[in-house]
């Protein structure tokens, strides 16, 4: 099965990040957005796994989650990769949250290799991908409006407290991934 890794996002910021997209797509952009119902922070992409890996990396999660108490997630900033030039993702940044999300991600790549996954080849930056650009229509008007819009989201985005990793399965369908929980881990709250 196909696996990752993330922070779900409550109800509410799922639905600002909505209203942000809502904005974003009065561009005419050639713009595949993210569905509401599978926005997340994602931590680590697994890849294909089988029930004995999904089992030990269950039990990371544990070991991970004991040693992390609950924290803050403020959301701020809106971007792209590579970058705003010619950019392929679309994303919403922290501008809280984003040393605890990088300590547990270390622990998850230091872990996993155990398990035959292997590194990221690139730096982990903390970001919910909201949109991936499928070809450069209408893109003068959306980087345009990303920037007018970036100035005015700081504050209306929010925050929320971070308290579970969960472990997901990723099923690609023609219309698009469905994820299903498979572990949600709490965060130590003592």
């Amino acid at each position: 099965m196909r696996a990752f890794i993330a922070i779900e996002l409550p109800q509410d910021i799922k639905d600002s990040i909505s209203r942000l997209q809502a904005k974003l797509k009065a561009s005419g952009a050639d713009v595949k957005w993210v569905p509401p119902s599978n926005i997340h922070l994602t931590l680590k992409f697994v890849g294909e796994i089988d029930a004995t890996t999904q089992n030990g990396v269950c039990v990371l999660l544990n070991e991970i989650a004991a040693h992390t108490p609950p924290f803050t997630i403020r959301l701020a900033g809106l971007g792209a990769f590579p970058g705003s030039r010619s950019p392929r993702i679309i994303w919403v940044g922290l501008s809280q949250g984003q040393d605890q999300t990088k300590t547990i991600v270390d622990q998850l790549e230091s872990g996993l290799e155990k398990y035959g996954i292997g590194r990221e080849n690139r730096p982990f930056s903390s970001h919910i991908t909201i949109g991936r650009v499928r070809s450069q229509k209408n893109m003068q008007h959306l980087t345009h409006d990303m920037s007018e819009t970036e100035a005015t989201i700081a504050e209306k985005l929010g925050e929320f407290k971070a308290g579970k990793i969960t472990l997901f399965k990723s099923t690609l369908l023609p219309n698009g991934p469905v994820y299903e929980i498979l572990q949600e881990t709490s965060l130590n709250t003592i």
